[in-house]
Order: C-alpha cells, then structure tokens, then sequence
C-alpha cells in the first residue's frame, strides 16, 4: 500500500504539520515528526475529516459600529461576549485600558478582525442590532456582501508564496542572478549593472511561486525593518566563489541576523577558473554560518548566475526552508499590506509599489498608508500586466493614493472614504505632535529606563575601529564581560567609519555605536540628523569598556532592602474618635508617621499595615524617638493586645554596583602550567 509523507499531506489539505500531527493522534495513529509516513488509508480517513471540519464552521457574525469611540463595555454588550474577553484581546495587543475609557475607532476595527467578526457602520440614527427587531432582507444582502472580504475563520489560513531578499556584496551577482531566474534582462538595463531601485519580482517553478525583492544593498532592508515593516520571510547571501567573503557580505550577515530571519548561502561563479567554494564556506563558517554537509544548519548552494548552472538547487531550497516555515495567510480577511518604494508620475501622480501579507487588496478598495488614503484605481503586476486582485505574498503597483506614502508603511482596506480620510488625518496629527517631542533612541546613560523589564536583558552594540585589530581587542574585551541579568549582543563589527549603514542598523535594532579611533562619515552626519542614535566615539580602549559596565549596571533592577527604622512596645490600649490606639514605648531607634509597620504578637506578624497617627501626650507628631513614650494609630488595625512589638521599616533601593560585573578567565595557552 502507498504512503505518505505528514508534511506532504499537510501541504495538501492547507493545514500546520502541527495540526495534521494532532488529528492523526485523535484517530490513534502514533507519528513522531512531519518526516513520518502514514498509509493511504489513514490519509483518506484524515481527508474526509478535515472536510467535515470545514463545512461546519460557524459563520462570522456581523456587529454594527457607530462612527465614534466606543468603551470595551459597550463593545461587548454589541457582540455579545463578557467584557473581560475584550479586555483580555485588548492586554494581549499591548493596549492598557479601563472597561469604560474610549477606544478608537482604528482600535477597535483591529480588535473586531482579531476576534473573527465582521462589521458594518450604522447609518445616522440607526440603533445597535441588539436594540433592533428582524434583519431586513436588505441589511441581509449587504452583511453578505460584506461577507467576501471581512470574515476570517482559523481555516481559511492557506500556504502562502516565500518573500525572499537577495543580499551580498556588490558585485557579486545579486541582480544577474534574479535575471537567471526570472529569464529575463534586467541588469543590462540598469546603471553600471547594479540595481538602482527596489524591485519585487514573481517566480513561477514547479507550480509554486516565489517572490524576490532586489535591494541596492541591504540598507534598503534595514530601513524597512526600521520603520517596522517585516516584509522578508528568508534571505539569500550571494557570494563570490572567487572574491568570498567581502566586507558588505558580512555587514549583510549582521543586518539578516538582527532581524531574525534565516539565511541561504548562494555560492556564485563557480565557473570561475580562480572559484574557490570550500575557501568560502571556511569565511562562513568563521562567521557563524556553518554549512549543512559540515554539521551546521547553513543550506549553501553553488551555482553560475551567468550559466545559469545551480539555480533549480537553490529555488529547490527556497522552497524547502518555506516548507519548515509554515508560511501561511487568510486570503479572505481584510487586506493589508506594506509599501516597498513610490514615486511621482507627471501622468498618474502617486505610484506605490506594495507587497500584500493578510487578505487579498482588490481594485476599487479604499485603502490608508502611513498618512495618505486613496482608493485603488489601477493595479498592475512586476510584468506591467493589471490585475483585479492580488492574493496574499504578491507585490503589485497600485494607483489611486492622494498623497506618496513612505517606503515601509503598512497599507490597510478600509471600509469607506470617510473612514480612510478619518484615520489619515488623525495620523498626521500624531504625527504633528511626536515632530514637537524630541526623538529619544537607547543610550547608555538611559538603557534602563527605556529597555522592557525581563529575567535576561540585552545590550546592542555595533563595533567600529580603525584597525582589525582593535576591532578584535575590544570585541574580546566585551565578550569576557558577563552578569547573569544582561547579556551582550555585537550584532555588527568592522572596520572604517561610522556609515548611514550603520547608523540604520543601529536605529532597526535599537542598538549604541561604539567607534574607537574613527569618525562619522558625512552621510552618517545626516542620517543621524534623522535617526538620532547613541553614537559614541573613544581614543581609550579603557574608557570604553568602562562605560559598558556602567550601561550594564544601569539595566540591573536596583537591589530593594528593607531597613528597620524601630520598634515599639504596646503597654497599654486606648479607646479614642478615630478607634483603638496603643500606649507605645519606643525601645529602640524610631516611629515615623506613614511607615509601613508590622504587629508582632508572639514571635509571629500578625498584621503588615502603616503608622497613620503618632501623639506625644496631646501633640501631634511626624517621629517618636528612642526611650520616649507615645500613641500610635494604625491603618486598618484595632486589635492591640498589650505586649505587641510594632516595627516600623523602610524600603531602601541599592545601587548595583560595577564590581557585580565578572571578567571570565583568559583561555590557558597549551602547554603552560597554571
């Protein structure tokens, strides 16, 4: 009998390897891995299932909005839920408010999307559905129409196509090896043979598609990371086989890392009768990317862009690494997406190229990016071909802005013109008012106070000196420095000035420059001037490494101690207007009003309250000192028995210290005796 592959049936029914894993445990199969292979039979069986499953989900709901904020209580008496699931949905987006205080209509919208329903505004006058009698068959046909582009049930989450980037150092064959693939003539159209500009391109192979985006170098990766816009799903690293390893092919290593995205290795021109491979994969591995064949996880793929030799290889391993991925999108929830590049057309005027994540973005869609809105009136394809629709994963040219967005900002379908405009508007203001506040980036001196609380913290650094050399001192001097709550992270190092690049790097990444013996060059200059960074420049290895430990110290939550101020003995109780006070005498130190105090009775705290009342006879007072007699009131506690030891205590904040930083040992050299 025929088998077949978990992550083979998987991709079939447009389900996780995780998803088909637990159906088949719910039918008693025992599988290990998406590797696994199960028998025809089985697979039928998981076939009709998943079907059964799809023809009985519920149908979204359709809630109606009016057009004005609305509180969490009052959203969920509309959709019918308890309001500590709107509460909950609400923490969980990273938003902190009162079941009463207004939400904003662009919140709550994102809100309805999360939670699957679909929505409608109310016309003027018009009461919520819940105060209403019968639908009428209009408000029927219209929630059903609305149906197509709003509703987003947990199955319709389909494979989606891989958005690749192809990186490298210049020269290298970044764009010769897109032409290869796209069977086309791109790069003797462009200047010199290195791209000019941002393209997305569609790749059709073995019936699955694959999009790429060709930078002019990674600092167009970085400055979409950025502005917040994660468009690229894997990175291809092109890589001379005769040049190997060259400065941007490492800078391109730091900038795919920090953003956390995984990286296939491109060995090109191993036509070249001077094609070294093996010597690449040593640099590589040097570098942390250690190829597959030697025990690592790095896929490396030799291949002659020009020859077009290799290049069923790497699409092959382009697909297997989406495969892992589980790459997967709702083509009919509401559409967004982000913008890559525009421009001005004399003809058409704003031009924006887009690259679809959620949804499918249609021809006629009112949609907002960043702060501009429009409503698409023509949508072409990378080949110049309009198209009526564009899936998930497809980048698209579309017409119809007012005004040109910025390269990173996410694009979103909304209902209406008068809600686009709305939301544009209200962006701008924002906008208006954070140009009035001055932009604040990590620095050392406030890494703590801007840096989100956690066991582990992180310090980003990007390392520049004048020479390897120092490069390789200082990046050894900071890797024997360890504290068990802060960890280092050099995510760039190298030699030369301080650049645009890495000043963009170090804004995407929320990380300090630290140049030792080098300046910042002039685009550096202006790009600070957009992208205030902590950039700090030392002629002193010392006084760098100083100023590290003294950033670490900043990050560690200061130690609380508790002090004991003093403690009283209760010799007696007294009925008085404001209820049961205690007869003290003060044994030792001292009694200060408003301290927190602790009832001790027998060796065991019986309360934990504060000092609210302190007399002297019949004057009030702020401190009762060693040896003096006094009454002493307490917050919420009456219940005094004579004998009682009331301690009064403080909370003190200990600063950390440099001397919590440990160095680890230097590596014995062989042969020398410790």
């Amino acid at each position: 009998m025929a088998k077949v592959r978990v992550h083979q049936l998987a991709k079939e029914l447009g389900i996780s390897n995780n998803e088909l894993i637990a159906l088949l445990r719910e039918l008693g199969e025992e599988v290990k891995s998406h590797s696994s292979t199960i028998d025809e039979e089985t697979a039928e069986a998981i076939r009709e299932l998943v079907q059964e499953r799809k023809g009985h989900l519920p149908r979204p709901q359709v809630v109606s909005l009016p057009r004005r904020p609305v509180s969490p209580v009052e959203l969920a008496e509309r959709l019918q839920l308890d309001v500590g699931v709107i509460m909950r949905q609400l923490l969980l987006s990273g938003i902190a408010v009162s079941p009463n205080q207004l939400l904003e209509l662009e919140v709550v919208v994102n809100l309805l999307k999360q939670l699957g329903y679909e929505f409608q505004f109310e016309r003027d006058g018009e009461k919520p559905p819940s105060e209403e009698g019968e639908t009428t068959s209009e408000e029927k046909t219209t929630s059903e129409e609305e149906e197509t582009t709003l509703k987003k049930p947990f199955f319709f989450s389909v494979s989606r196509p891989p958005v690749v980037t192809v990186m490298g150092h210049v020269d290298h064959g970044k764009t010769t090896l897109l032409d290869a693939i796209r069977h086309t003539n791109i790069a003797e159209q462009e200047y010199g043979q290195i791209t000019q500009h941002i393209g997305a391109y569609e790749v059709e192979w073995k019936g699955r598609t694959i999009v790429f985006i060709d930078t002019p170098g990674h600092e167009a990766f970085t400055t979409l990371r950025a502005r917040g816009a994660m468009v690229t799903d894997i990175v291809v690293l092109v890589v001379a086989a005769d040049d190997g390893v060259m400065p941007q092919t490492i800078e391109a290593i730091n900038h795919a890392r920090a953003a956390g995205v995984p990286i296939i290795v491109a060995i090109n021109k191993i036509d070249r009768p001077d094609a070294n491979p093996d010597r690449v994969k040593v640099q590589l591995s040097e570098l942390g990317l250690v190829p597959e064949e030697w025990g690592g996880d790095t896929l490396c793929v030799p291949i002659s862009a020009l020859k077009r030799q290799g290049i069923d290889d790497l699409l092959e391993m382009i697909l297997l690494v989406a495969d892992l991925m589980e790459l997967k999108a709702n083509p009919k929830a509401t559409a967004w997406g982000y913008i890559l590049e525009s421009r001005k057309d004399p003809k058409v005027g704003p031009v924006a190229t887009v690259i679809v994540k959620e949804g499918t973005l249609r021809k006629g869609d009112w949609v907002v990016a960043g702060m501009t809105y429009g409503r698409i009136r023509v949508m072409r394809s990378w080949k110049g071909n309009e198209v009526r629709e564009a899936p998930p994963s497809k980048p698209v040219v579309v017409w119809g802005l007012e005004e040109l967005p910025e390269a990173g900002d996410k694009l979103e379908v909304v209902p209406d013109e008068r809600t686009a405009r709305e939301i544009a508007e209200r962006r701008a203001e924002e906008k208006r008012q954070r140009q009035l506040q001055p932009v604040r980036r990590i620095t050392l001196e406030d890494f703590f106070t801007q840096m989100q609380a956690g066991q582990v913290k992180e310090l980003n650094l990007i390392i520049k000196g004048d020479v390897q050399g120092s490069v390789d001192a200082i990046t050894y001097a900071l890797s024997r420095l360890e504290h068990p709550e802060v960890r280092i992270n050099i995510i760039h190092q190298g030699v030369g000035d301080i650049s645009e690049n890495d000043i963009m790097l170090a804004a995407a990444s929320n990380a300090v420059i630290l140049g030792f013996n080098v300046r910042i060059d002039p685009s550096g200059r202006r790009t600070l001037q957009r992208e205030p960074v902590d950039v700090r420049l030392y002629r002193i290895i010392y006084e760098l490494i100083d100023d590290v430990k003294k950033a670490i110290v900043g990050l560690l939550e200061p130690i609380q101690r508790e002090e004991i101020l003093g403690v009283a003995k209760v010799m007696a109780t007294f009925k008085t207007r404001i209820g049961t006070v205690a007869g003290c005498f003060v044994q030792r130190g001292r009694l200060v009003l408003n301290a927190p105090c602790r009832v001790i009775r027998n060796g065991q705290v019986v309360a934990t309250t504060r000092i609210i009342s302190l007399r002297h006879y019949t004057e009030d007072r702020t401190e009762i000192p060693e040896g003096m007699e006094c009454g002493v009131g307490l917050e919420d506690f009456s219940e005094f028995e004579v004998g009682d030891l009331l301690e009064a205590f403080q909370i003190v904040e200990v600063q950390r210290s440099i001397s919590e930083i440990r160095e680890k040992a230097a590596p014995v050299p062989i042969g020398v005796s410790q």
